[in-house]
């Protein structure tokens, strides 16, 4: 099998404010491969936008101390300060972001136009990798490529259902909808040609008939491109239609990772299957999980859900290992739901083949 295109391996991390220390992130794992979609789920506050800010490296440098762990892409250490000439030739390149929120992420005072331009200036894929910013500031944006890139510009803002895009570009932010503001960060992250997109709630701001178009495109993207893509989100029906799997994760740690009928049909942690619970019915009624998420201040020790979990024993204070609920199912959870085999027993090869 091939190597995965990008590997969390126990990241642990957190933000110091004044005399205390946050633990966000507490030995959370994550593998991708290339084509594949993964969804990132789980309730507001366990760690997807932050584990999403520490691959992309745009995590403040000021307050942030990484503890242990490592973050690779495609053999680059994306943590190490000395990997950083090849960390910046990744960012914005091969690796690019769809923000939850665009306005905040778009200039009010250059037209779109201006700022899409400047994105290909530096981040094309007809640049050359490597190419130095001294030179390019000399000769700051060859013609021939110049021309080039204004016809990707056009053709990506015509995919994204964007109508009139040479028209559009001339507006400024404050001058298109939310929808459209939206579907115009998606084709940013989509010029440079990458090889992972991380979305973090891409369809928020569209309406059902564009979002599946959306949705259909990042599909289509994974398929015919090879192109991976990192889904965080709330909307558990959007990871259903496009997903190949689904990380789960809580307070900052991955509990399961599985296949997407599995996790709807057969979930293993306690908190997955409270999770799934908790969606609303077609008769209006849902069910909520008892209890709130735990300080990152003063975490308890082991597993994060033991403080909510109603299957929880003296065990749960270490933090449990990964175990397979089948070959390609993991759930880090002392009494999951249905029986499972501690990954130490699974052969070297199987283990593989799981994570893939």
């Amino acid at each position: 099998m091939n190597d995965p295109l990008l590997t969390v391996d126990a990241i642990s991390l957190g933000f110091h404010n004044g005399g205390s220390f946050a633990h966000i992130l507490d030995g959370a794992n994550l593998e991708m491969n290339r084509g594949e979609i993964m969804g990132l789920v789980g309730e507001s506050g366990c760690g997807k936008t932050t584990l999403a800010s520490a691959i992309l490296g745009v995590l403040p440098r000021s307050a942030l101390e990484i503890k242990s762990g490592a973050i690779t892409f495609d053999g680059v250490d994306m943590v190490d300060p000395a990997c950083h000439a090849q960390q910046e030739s990744i960012r914005g390149r091969r690796v690019t972001f769809i923000p939850q929120d665009p306005f905040t992420s778009l200039n009010p005072v250059f037209t779109i136009g201006q700022q899409i331009e400047d994105l290909m200036k530096w981040k094309s894929p007809r640049r050359p990798l490597g190419q130095s910013r001294w030179p390019s500031l000399l000769h700051p944006y060859p013609r021939a490529r110049r021309k080039i890139d204004r016809e990707k510009i056009l053709e990506m803002l015509s995919l994204v259902q964007l109508p009139r895009p040479d028209q559009l570009l001339k507006k400024y932010p404050h001058e298109v909808s939310g929808g459209q503001r939206q579907r115009l960060m998606i084709a940013m992250a989509l010029l440079p040609e990458p090889d992972l997109i991380i979305a973090d709630e891409p369809t928020t701001a569209l309406d059902v008939t564009i979002q599946a178009q959306i949705l259909g495109l990042l599909r289509g993207l994974a398929t015919d491109r090879g192109v991976a893509v990192m889904l965080t989100t709330h909307d558990l029906g959007s990871a259903y239609e496009i997903c190949d799997r689904i990380t789960v994760m809580y307070a900052g740690q991955d509990v399961e990772v599985a296949p997407v009928d599995e996790f709807f049909n057969r979930p293993s942690h306690p908190y997955t299957s409270k999770l799934l619970a908790s969606r609303p019915e077609g008769n209006g009624g849902m069910m909520g999980i008892p209890g709130e998420l735990p300080s990152f201040y003063a975490p308890p020790s082991g597993c994060r859900f033991q403080t909510r979990c109603d299957r929880a024993t003296e065990a749960c204070q270490m933090r449990p290992p990964s175990n397979l609920a089948s070959p390609n199912h993991i759930v880090r959870c002392f009494h999951p739901l249905e029986s499972t085999t501690p990954a130490t027993e699974i052969p070297a090869a199987v283990l593989k083949e799981s994570r893939g």
